[in-house]
């Protein structure tokens, strides 16, 4: 069986039920995914708050296949930032176990797609969200103009998620650069 598990946004946000699984003893594997985000803390800290040792698992071991092979003989764990099912890897990884008549279960926690709530702006009114990559010197995509302009349309709000890398102030910058008028922003 596949369990895979949203720690939330802070250490301590795991779920009562996430943290009853991985002590159940009957977990074999505890992977955590490392690729999506640029941790808060560090996979000591997390090993330390949650008393377990986990596996770090790259974009590569999470796509290869074999996460899902492994559940077809033990009960393994994906330990995911955020909630688990906002990035689509995680996602293929469900349809994989469908797929393979794998059993699967989904622990869900905040994500930012949560607290962006905080910015004041209200949830329903968001449209698509989009990524803000980080630009290298010949490569300077702005593609996610055209989501924003969609959004616009609709007068929705428009969520860009700053890759991993790039700073805020960075990507102010990059934005500033854009021949576009992206209305106010707002940095939460």
């Amino acid at each position: 069986m596949l369990y895979i598990i949203g720690l939330g946004l802070d250490i301590r946000e795991i779920s009562l039920h996430g943290k009853k699984i991985l002590k159940s003893g009957k977990i074999k594997k505890v992977y955590l995914e490392n690729y999506t985000v640029e941790f808060p803390y560090t996979k000591k800290e997390l090993e330390k708050e949650l008393k377990i040792k986990v596996i770090e698992a790259n974009r590569g071991f999470t796509e290869s296949g074999e996460l899902v092979d492994l559940a077809k003989k033990e009960d393994v764990v994906l330990l995911v930032y955020g909630s688990p099912l906002s990035a689509t890897t995680h996602i293929s990884l469900i349809n994989s176990c469908k797929k393979n008549k794998i059993k699967y279960k989904i622990l869900y926690a905040g994500s930012v797609f949560d607290a962006v709530a905080e910015s004041g702006l209200s949830l329903y009114k968001f449209g698509k969200a989009t990524s803000l990559p980080k630009w290298q010197k010949s490569f300077t995509p702005n593609s996610f103009i055209e989501t924003i302009k969609e959004n616009q349309k609709k007068y929705a709000h428009s969520l860009l998620l700053i890759d991993i890398g790039l700073s805020f102030k960075d990507a102010r910058t990059q934005l500033e650069k854009c021949d576009f008028d992206f209305g106010k922003i707002i940095v939460c």
